[in-house]
């Protein structure tokens, strides 16, 4: 596997980095300006107190010729900067890691990742967070839970019309503290600004949190180049009423299909066609529970109409699920996990008024029915598999 990789090499982006290596990435370029420090050695995965004073990205590609020597690390002791972009960027980069904590800096980095087409993951603060159970990685749309995401989010729809498309590494807990001071009383701040414009005072970290970001941000990488990309869950919430009025919605609509005769029947046209889906007999084929219910809305669908027009545009930690229903994908197979599709009211009644999923509506709207069935082979897969059991 190659991967030239973009970031920091302290904190986040150092364990990153080490678990990509030894996960058997053979190409990696660090990218850092800074030294490592007595206060940041709590916090690179690597670094000793022979490391002190010396380049971070230097002691990080020092230590991995140690463990892998066959693999081909470039130490770029350098800001990234508009100026330095081309070299940064340049040759055949796989997949970028933004571990920058600076706002412009990390706009910057993003933004020219999306203008070139780059697959990047952009990091969001570690510090001043304590619960490893709280991460998510979610787009840039959706990174409200998270002062930096927040601010990157803004950032980028102002300044470069980004408003979704970039994925975020957060954490939902609300920062424990704020940013401290680590001077004597009385001194002057910006003595102590390493760069023009980069804040002086710094946000406390506990030692455990860079590593969990980093590692999380190496599985999602490993994950996207090996082509079996996960799904992260959702960060809204759905309460119990909320999943008993879906469930109720889609027994109305069954209820009301029944009376048409649809899915009655013996198998071939008006019945079920799929041996392994139900019984000839629709009157004695259960419905989904509320388990799998909330599943599919929430796991599956994302809480969203399945002809929504945004690949992403979950915002918020709750979700108000409005006139949203499930209905059958194909109306001659039942209602099972793997043929229920998320749609308004209004778009499931056109669905079923023209016959559900037919040839001639993959003619009409192939990308649509793509993307559908994409969703609907996901959850035969894992509801078989009862991964969400």
């Amino acid at each position: 596997m190659r991967l030239p990789r973009v970031g920091v090499a302290t904190g986040v982006g150092s364990h990153a980095a080490h678990l990509l290596l030894r996960s058997g990435v053979g190409r990696l370029r660090l990218v850092d300006f800074d030294q490592v420090t007595l206060s940041s050695l709590n916090r690179h995965c690597l670094a000793t107190r022979r490391d002190v004073g010396l380049s971070k990205s230097e002691v990080l590609a020092r230590h991995f010729r140690e463990i892998m020597p066959e693999a081909q690390v470039e130490d770029m002791r350098c800001m990234y900067t508009p100026e330095s972009e081309e070299d940064v960027l340049s040759g055949p980069v796989d997949f970028v890691l933004d571990a920058i904590d600076n706002i412009d800096t990390k706009i910057a980095l993003l933004a020219a990742c999306k203008a070139r087409g780059l697959p990047v993951l952009a990091s969001a603060g570690a510090g001043a967070k304590a619960d490893p159970t709280r991460l998510r990685v979610v787009d840039v749309s959706e990174s409200v839970a998270d002062p930096l995401a927040r601010a990157v989010r803004h950032r980028l729809r102002r300044d470069h019309g980004l408003a979704s498309g970039v994925p975020v590494l957060l954490s939902t807990e609300r920062p424990r503290c704020g940013l401290v001071f680590g001077g004597e009383e009385g001194a002057d701040p910006l003595e102590f600004q390493v760069v023009p414009g980069f804040r002086v005072r710094t946000i406390p970290v506990l030692g455990t949190m860079p590593a969990v970001f980093g590692l999380a941000a190496a599985s999602w990488i490993l994950c996207q180049l090996a082509g079996a990309p996960y799904e992260p869950e959702p960060v809204f919430s759905l309460d119990s009423k909320q999943i008993q009025t879906q469930w109720d919605r889609l027994d109305a609509r069954e209820a009301a299909l029944r009376a048409r005769g649809v899915g009655a029947g013996g198998r071939g046209e008006g019945g079920f066609d799929a041996p392994d889906d139900a019984s000839d007999d629709f009157s004695i084929q259960p419905l989904v529970d509320l388990a799998e219910v909330r599943c599919l809305v929430r796991e599956l669908w994302r809480g969203r109409s399945a002809r929504s027009p945004l690949g992403s545009n979950l915002k918020g930690m709750s979700r108000a699920l409005g006139d949203l229903c499930l209905c059958r994908w194909e109306l001659h197979r039942p209602p099972v996990p793997h043929n229920l599709v998320l749609l308004t009211k209004a778009e499931a009644d056109a669905h079923e008024a023209r016959g559900g999923y037919t040839p001639e509506m993959r003619l009409r709207e192939p990308a649509f029915c793509d993307a559908v069935q994409a969703v609907l082979r996901r959850a035969r897969l894992e509801f078989q598999e009862g991964r969400y059991m």
